[in-house]
């Protein structure tokens, strides 16, 4: 499936997640995008936020 989430897009969401805490911004999700559907991150429970 070209939607699911790979280490590397679950390691820049953690990124993402510690840089958003240091500059006092919420990242609340990050969605991997197809032609067919996308996929929650959070949703999914992939990561805690």
């Amino acid at each position: 499936m070209l939607n699911t989430p790979g280490r590397e897009d679950l390691d820049l969401t953690k990124k993402f997640m510690k840089a958003g805490r240091v500059i006092e911004i919420d990242i609340l999700d990050h969605l991997i995008i197809s032609e067919e559907s996308y996929k929650s991150i959070i949703d999914d429970t992939l990561l805690d936020r």
